[in-house]
């Protein structure tokens, strides 16, 4: 596909479902109404979707504006992280914990991983010895029962400040668009677990082109509750938590560097930051 040279037409099995056409006609209907703007702008970063942005441009006659990662971000270095926020009972956990030693979880709110794959990945966890916090919404105080000495299940986070703590060593993630910005803008590596929708498409983009994450490798079938095992978890989580080994180096290096190609844009002078100034100055005149 022109402009997004790493997409392959499964990455759009659940968009393209052959049994329920109702997301395909729906983006459809949004991507019909483009042509008939007057500008476009993308939550995303020039430098992280060059080729994309640039094949969009030779496309639609009006002005692109990439202004992203359009997240919430504030000062989130580490100093004002640290012993300034202890209204959450997790940040207090993430100050005394080691550094990158945390896993982070998050799989979604909506269309998130059944009851018993739930289960599956904390008794995978507890077995590994890795660290590890998880945002389980509804599933709290079951799995709280479940969770190890070295584990803390949270119904919510503040989860840009999360990914920013100093001891979040990699995030198991559904690979949300939202949630993707902010891992790539925290400069942390990504164990991508899509299921549905532009997540499959995202986790592509994360493994094959940016390259800061890796995979889990599921033939995934929607129907099934469980379609991941509980040594497939464990094997693959002490693996990416390994900081030492030279792949767990590699994408660690990687993230560091798409992080700060993104503070870059949003700084004075950098692309997104010129980007908005150009939209304002456009619409003002």
């Amino acid at each position: 596909m022109p402009g997004i040279s790493s997409l392959h037409t499964e990455d759009l099995r659940t968009v393209l479902h052959e049994n329920d056409h109702r997301v395909l006609q729906l983006a459809l209907e949004c991507i019909s109404k483009v042509p008939n703007a007057n500008y476009l702008l993308l939550t995303t970063v020039q430098e992280l979707e060059a080729e994309t942005i640039d094949t969009l441009k030779s496309i639609f006659p009006f002005p692109i504006y990439p202004i992203g990662p359009s997240i919430p971000y504030l000062e989130l270095e580490e100093k004002n992280l640290v012993n300034t926020d202890h209204s959450h009972d997790y940040i207090k956990w993430l100050d005394s914990q080691p550094s990158e030693s945390v896993l982070y979880i998050s799989l979604g709110s909506f269309l998130s991983v059944s009851s018993a794959q739930m289960d599956v990945i904390v008794e995978a966890l507890n077995s590994s010895g890795i660290r590890y916090l998880y945002v389980a919404r509804g599933e709290t105080s079951r799995l709280k029962e479940k969770c190890g000495e070295k584990g803390m299940v949270i119904p919510w986070c503040d989860q840009l400040k999360v990914l920013s703590h100093s001891s979040i060593g990699g995030f198991l993630s559904h690979c949300g668009w939202n949630s993707t910005l902010e891992t790539v803008f925290a400069g942390v590596p990504i164990l991508t677990f899509p299921l549905f929708l532009d997540q499959v498409p995202n986790s592509t983009q994360i493994v094959d082109e940016w390259k800061n994450g890796w995979k889990v490798d599921v033939s995934l079938k929607l129907e099934s509750d469980v379609f991941l095992s509980k040594e497939d978890i464990e094997v693959l989580v002490t693996m990416f938590m390994d900081i030492e080994s030279q792949e767990g180096r590699k994408i660690r290096d990687r993230a560091r560097e798409l992080k700060a190609m993104c503070r870059k844009a949003i700084g004075k002078g950098g692309s997104s930051d010129r980007n908005l100034n150009a939209f304002i100055s456009d619409i003002s005149s």
